[in-house]
């Protein structure tokens, strides 16, 4: 019957309608989508955690987010102080002046993560990585832990750069 009716090329008013507006809906279903709804997050934090998300300042401290995604997140100034991150994915993320002290960072992806000591106009941001457990985490690409507090954390098993590691043997204490 359809074929007929577009081999002839007519169909009822209320057909018509109908068939566009099923195609508006699929268009603005489409187009309309927020990007960022593709890239959901994962964990126990849920769905709120997205890839590019800004969380600048959010308090994760003594929450347990094993392989939450945080995946190129801006967590400037994030407080993760004691929480257990076990094989989280950091992955391009920005922690700039994150405090992650205590922090069980055993397995976590910091592969391209600024975790960079930066200066303002009015002070300084310094991740503070002390007392943390990153044994076994990846540190991989252009990450850099230059200027962050590393007093007593554990590097036990970290893939690093060769600068890096020349950088952490002359500051680290712990």
């Amino acid at each position: 019957v359809f074929e007929d009716k577009l081999e002839k090329g007519y169909f009822s008013l209320s057909e018509t309608f109908s068939k566009a507006g099923l195609l508006a809906l699929v268009s603005a279903s489409v187009l309309l989508v927020d990007p960022a709804l593709a890239f959901k997050g994962g964990g126990p934090y849920g769905s709120e955690v997205t890839r590019g998300q800004d969380l600048t300042g959010k308090d994760f401290s003594g929450k347990t987010l094993i392989k939450q995604d945080f995946k190129t997140s801006i967590l400037r100034q994030a407080n993760f102080k004691g929480a257990k991150l076990l094989g989280a994915s950091f992955f391009d993320a920005d922690l700039t002046g994150a405090d992650l002290s205590e922090a069980d960072l055993r397995g976590v992806d910091f592969s391209l993560a600024n975790v960079t000591k930066i200066f303002t106009s009015f002070s300084s941001l310094q991740a503070n990585l002390s007392n943390a457990n990153l044994e076994g985490a990846l540190a991989t690409g252009n990450t850099s832990f230059k200027g962050s507090n590393i007093t007593g954390a554990d590097f036990t098993d970290v893939p690093l750069r060769d600068d890096q590691r020349e950088y952490l043997c002359k500051v680290a204490d712990g």
